[in-house]
């Protein structure tokens, strides 16, 4: 297929790198492609950025056919753009499609639109410590239809926003509540997919543990409420003694980009990785041991995020001294040179931007 491209007529201001959020910028341009079952896949093309027409009784408002992904482009010293393991989140994309009965897409094809939107939007990437231009791909169901079923027909797209931080806290640990009443997914359900309704089920319990004070919620299982699943943007990593500890994917945990590249990370520094169960019981009794050295969370958003503090059923723990612990100042500091081409990619993690 030929990717078409529509010049803009208009162009946004840029924004300063100081004062970039997250989420709320976007730039002049969006890759769109639809899908119908005579078609397939078709139509690509680069657009200015704008307003996708939905009849009031498109399926996705109704029944949640929506999936997504997050991945970053990052500005180099040399003025170069970079990704970071685009492969493995188109990848997921597609795990993610097949689960939702979305019909599954070339995942070079989609890498190379990618690589030609940011050609075209490479001026939107900012060059200031920490800050990045976010991509997030997105596929949603598009029939006019009230009925319950997969729909016929679906669109594609590609939008991107030059970003800060994603935790106001930066790179200092955040606090952390365990819910014992609210689950966000079960095993068998879609809690391995990056799906809109996996994100709607997690914003009560986290607006009831912004309001104690804290900045996201710990998942436990939905089976025994007993068992740590995921924070709500991250996945979650706990260094008990010498052992880097992440609970098992059973089906009801995303399969993290970020969470793979740390247990890679880890294991190349010698570190020993396992992932396996572990109650929200043994973190608290590890801490009280002294065994509990570490807790942080990984994702695209944070990259690495160190936990300073967990409340559980009226306790809270600090973890260590409750500043950042080296190895998860480690992790985050190898993981960034990489990220922004300041460190050698010994993985094949890097997917470089043509000029």
């Amino acid at each position: 297929m030929e990717i078409t491209f529509e010049k803009a007529t208009a162009f946004k201001d840029h924004p300063d790198d100081s004062a970039l959020g997250f989420g709320t910028i976007f730039t002049d341009y969006m890759f769109n492609m639809d899908y119908s079952q005579d078609k397939g896949w078709h139509n690509p093309r680069i657009e200015p950025y704008g307003p996708i027409a939905m009849d009031p009784s498109t399926m996705v408002l109704h029944y949640g056919q929506a999936i997504f992904e997050g991945l970053k482009a990052y500005r180099t010293e040399s003025g170069g753009v970079q990704l970071f393991r685009p492969m493995d989140n188109f990848k997921r994309f597609n795990k993610s499609a097949k689960r939702l009965c979305i019909p599954e897409f070339d995942e070079e094809f989609v890498l190379k639109a990618l690589l030609k939107l940011l050609a075209v939007e490479k001026d939107w990437v900012p060059g200031a410590p920490g800050t990045s231009l976010y991509i997030r791909p997105t596929i949603v169901a598009m029939d006019p239809y009230l009925g319950l079923r997969s729909s016929f027909t679906y669109r594609f797209f590609i939008i991107l926003s030059p970003v800060g931080a994603y935790y106001p806290e930066g790179f200092d640990p955040v606090k952390i509540w365990v819910t014992p009443d609210y689950v966000r997914a079960v095993r068998g359900g879609v809690g391995e997919a990056k799906t809109a309704g996996n994100y709607a089920a997690s914003l009560y319990a986290t607006d009831l543990a912004n309001a104690d004070g804290y900045t996201q919620v710990m998942w436990l299982d939905g089976v025994d409420l007993k068992y740590v699943e995921e924070v709500g943007s991250m996945n979650i990593f706990f260094l008990i003694g010498d052992e880097v500890v992440t609970p098992e994917l059973t089906g009801s945990i995303l399969s993290g980009v970020t969470r793979n590249s740390v247990m890679q990370l880890a294991t190349s520094w010698g570190k020993k990785v396992v992932e396996r169960r572990i109650s929200i019981d043994e973190i608290f009794s590890a801490h009280e041991s002294g065994e509990l050295k570490e807790v942080f969370g990984s994702g695209t958003a944070a990259v690495i995020s160190p936990v300073g503090n967990i409340k559980y059923q009226g306790k809270e723990i600090t973890i260590g001294d409750g500043n950042v612990g080296p190895f998860a100042a480690k992790l985050f500091k190898e993981l960034m040179d990489i990220q922004y081409g300041k460190a050698e990619d010994p993985f094949g993690w890097i997917v470089k931007v043509e000029e």
